[in-house]
């Protein structure tokens, strides 16, 4: 999963990048300090791999992992190449899904790229400089369609299918709030169209504001956010900062004394999985606990896959038991004894905490 942090210029991107990395990223109070895109890899948080490892005392534990790539702040005109434009819009392209940073408070010491904070106001500048670098896009798509249908009436379809997809974008309307056919769907996909990314959106707000919940700013974001069936967190970047630099015991403390369950980067992970529909399965022995992401939806044998292809091509079939019945039963014998592990073939769909043995031939 490749996560690409965007938003305007200061507003706290780089620093929540830095706390969920720890990457050291620069992030300093002024516009254009992230040039070229920071990347980093973190590993997910799923307390079901401790508890799997104190039952079977593996070598290692390997859990899943999540990219963030922090992109540089978009400005006004950055499709047109303002501040530092078509650059930038093009490591979006490479990303799963978009986290949009939304600043939601108000700090005179912090210079905003528009002089206010507005959440409306800065996702729709956002939003409509992924608009524009898609029309561009579009144009060009639309007059290769149209000299192949001089030779080929197939092509119609796509003309028609570029064409309505440009009237959406024209008016506003992201790709991604359209709807497709299977078969469109594949013509889409193929375009790398920045607004058919998924998004979510992090409101950034204040220390003192993080348990608040009648802040503005925030119900102003959130309201974006439901009309346009995205998902929200609220985080507060300066003390995700602060988090960073504890220890697991310390961190838990911690978020237990500002009255926080879960860190902004459980949050930020949990959502994500939501918005890109994916799970986790895992696989458990004395060698490796270890958790692998799969989309919601995958069959045994291509979840095989994920480990090897050749236990996809050689598969047999695959013995699960959930992890919730494991812990309760304390082993996995005891779990085979009460016939909660189950044997299951190439048709099965697999479910999140799935705990699995696979059975291939070499």
């Amino acid at each position: 999963m490749k996560l690409g942090i965007a938003g305007l210029p200061n507003v706290g991107k780089s620093t929540l990048f830095n706390a969920i990395t720890k990457a050291g990223a620069e992030a300093a109070n002024y516009p254009f300090c992230t040039i070229e895109p920071n990347v980093g890899i973190v590993p997910v948080p799923d307390e079901r791999l401790g508890r799997l490892a104190e039952m079977y005392d593996p070598v290692k534990v390997t859990p899943a992992i999540v990219e963030f790539v922090d992109i540089a702040g978009l400005v006004k005109g950055a499709s047109k190449g303002e501040g530092l434009g078509n650059k930038f819009l093009s490591h979006i392209r490479e990303v799963d899904a978009i986290v949009h940073v939304v600043r939601c408070f108000d700090d005179s010491d912090i210079v905003h790229v528009d002089g206010s904070v507005s959440p409306a106001r800065d996702v729709e500048t956002i939003n409509l400089e992924l608009i524009f670098a898609d029309l561009e896009m579009l144009e060009r798509r639309i007059d290769k369609a149209k000299k192949m249908l001089k030779g080929d009436k197939k092509y119609q379809a796509e003309v028609d299918l570029y064409e309505r997809i440009k009237e959406s974008l024209e008016s506003g309307t992201p790709v991604r709030a359209m709807s497709f056919t299977e078969e469109e769907k594949q013509l889409v996909d193929q375009l790398f169209l920045l607004t058919s990314k998924p998004v979510l959106y992090a409101a950034n707000v204040s220390e003192d504001d993080l348990q608040n919940s009648e802040n503005h700013f925030v119900e102003e974001l959130r309201r974006i956010a439901d009309r346009e069936g995205a998902e929200l967190i609220v985080v507060c970047a300066k003390i995700e900062e602060e988090i960073a630099q504890f220890e697991d015991e310390e961190k838990k403390l911690f978020l237990e004394a500002l009255g926080l369950k879960e860190s902004g980067l459980d949050k930020l992970v949990r959502a994500s999985y939501r918005l890109l529909g994916l799970i986790s399965f895992l696989t458990a022995g004395h060698p490796e606990v270890r958790a692998w992401t799969i989309k919601r939806g995958t069959k045994a044998p291509q979840a095989a896959g994920k480990i090897h292809s050749d236990m996809e091509r050689g598969f047999i079939r695959a013995e699960i038991v959930s992890y919730d019945d494991l812990m309760k039963c304390g082993s996995y014998a005891a779990a085979r004894e009460k016939g909660l592990v189950r044997s299951e073939g190439k048709d099965y769909i697999m479910q999140d905490g799935d705990v699995t043995l696979f059975r291939f031939n070499v």
